[in-house]
């Protein structure tokens, strides 16, 4: 069996070491007052630090923030978090009519604005969750649940994303599965929508019955928020995220935590439930840091300075003095 082999060089371990021991991001002491909370309390003290001095767009300042917040870098082409053969121009194939993928791209309200009662602010215009997809696939995944399906109702191209009967354990009706590479960032949107309006949530009941648990504290029935547990650990937090995290607050003024901590969603619903969090010492290993790479190979060995060989996992995870680490492709 060939390998490649690398090593992991000085300025990333010197970097992650860093990440250990103060607050994500240059996020300084903007999670400070979540510190040492556990569980539902933690939960209510980052929904006050992600609801204070929040910026409300207007709809169509979604246009413009799109400028920043989903163009690939150093062009003005439009990321699409539900095809991956549109190719749009920022501002030029926007809206409009469309009879096929491909014709255009509008504003996603990945958690349903149906579910929050329509035209509701500030939910109907928060960045976080409100993307740019192609029109007519979002057409295609309506206000249907996320979930996993084998597609026997639609699949855009490359069966990039796909529409049918749930084969997720616990529902059985209609759900839209996003590609593996934004099911991560779909759960924490639904993370980010739990805690940034926890005061209304459990009011909602918008969606038949398929996820809302009319619960504050956990507001997703069981099949759906284990099934988000499990995709924001196969798909962990990307560059891609981090940046348009920084890109939303910049315009917002607030900011995703589940971005900034991987794994945080451990500290509220589940393992870690009981521990209190740690806005400047994180214990990232709840979650899983990307490093920087060139290039990555299915078959590979990484050794750290030492000469310690790094155990390859799955999904291209890494683990290394009981740390996790996930090596861009």
């Amino acid at each position: 069996m060939n390998f490649k082999i690398y090593s992991l060089t000085f300025m990333a371990l010197i970097n992650f070491t860093v990440a250990l021991a103060q607050a994500p991001n240059n996020t300084g002491t903007y999670y400070k007052d979540a510190d040492g909370k556990t569980g539902r309390t933690l939960k209510t003290a980052l929904c006050n630090i992600i609801s204070k001095g929040y910026n409300q767009q207007t709809y169509s300042a979604i246009w413009t923030a799109y400028k920043t917040t989903d163009t690939k870098p150093g062009t003005n082409k439009i990321y699409d978090i539900y095809s991956n053969t549109s190719d749009y121009t920022y501002g030029v194939d926007q809206a409009g009519n469309y009879k096929e993928e491909g014709d255009v791209y509008n504003r996603e309200h990945t958690f349903p604005k149906s579910w929050f009662g329509g035209k509701k602010y500030p939910m109907y215009t928060d960045l976080f969750h409100v993307m740019p997809s192609d029109g007519y696939v979002n057409n295609k995944r309506d206000n249907y649940p996320f979930g996993t399906n084998n597609g026997e109702k639609y699949s855009s191209n490359n069966n990039y994303s796909k529409l049918g009967r749930s084969t997720t354990e616990g529902y059985s009706g209609i759900v839209f599965e996003p590609n593996d590479e934004y099911k991560g960032d779909m759960a924490r949107n639904y993370f980010y929508m739990a805690t940034r309006y926890e005061n209304v949530i459990e009011k909602w009941n918008g969606d038949e019955g398929a996820i809302l648990a009319q619960d504050s504290y956990k507001p997703y029935k069981d099949w759906q928020m284990n099934m988000l547990m499990q995709w924001s650990k196969d798909d962990p937090v990307s560059p891609k995220e981090t940046a348009r995290n920084d890109a939303v607050y910049a315009i917002q003024k607030n900011r995703n935590p589940f971005i900034d901590y991987p794994g945080l969603e451990e500290y509220i619903w589940g393992s870690k439930v009981g521990s209190p969090f740690s806005y400047d010492k994180y214990d990232f290993s709840s979650g899983i840091v990307q490093i920087e790479n060139e290039e990555r190979r299915q078959n590979s060995v990484i050794f750290d300075l030492q000469g310690r060989r790094v155990e390859k996992t799955t999904r291209g995870i890494y683990i290394m003095n009981g740390k996790k680490y996930l090596l861009n492709k």
